[in-house]
């Protein structure tokens, strides 16, 4: 399974892909539409080695150094530069203006509390 993400990724070159059919192995389920991969897999074959590297070896720079025989500012540039291509996903995104509006309406919060929340929300 991994020489197939392989192959497609050096297939494509790191080109906008869209897959349009994705089938279950073994169940014979199949989903069909427009879906696009996910952020790590639309990296290109060494880049997804090098952040496969850098997950085993628990974030640690002086493994990857050791690993690939790069210095440590090279360790750093290179994961500036693939965390760069990543988009960032938010994992507690601040409440909307209308959440906390909804909680000064139902007494959680006064006024004060709620002024500062939206101001805190620029």
């Amino acid at each position: 399974m991994a020489s197939d993400w392989q192959e497609l990724t050096r297939l494509t070159q790191g080109a906008a892909l869209t897959v349009e059919k994705v089938r279950m192995a073994g169940s014979g389920i199949a989903v069909e539409g427009s879906f696009e991969l996910p952020p790590l897999a639309r990296l290109v074959q060494e880049d997804q080695i090098f952040v496969t590297a850098f997950l085993r070896c628990h974030g640690s720079l002086k493994d990857m150094e050791e690993l690939f025989g790069i210095s440590y500012p090279t360790v750093k540039n290179r994961l500036n530069r693939i965390a760069a291509l990543l988009e960032y996903v938010e994992i507690n995104p601040p409440p909307s203006a209308l959440d906390i509006l909804k909680r000064l309406e139902k007494g959680e919060i006064d006024i004060g509390e709620t002024l500062k929340k939206l101001e805190g929300r620029q």
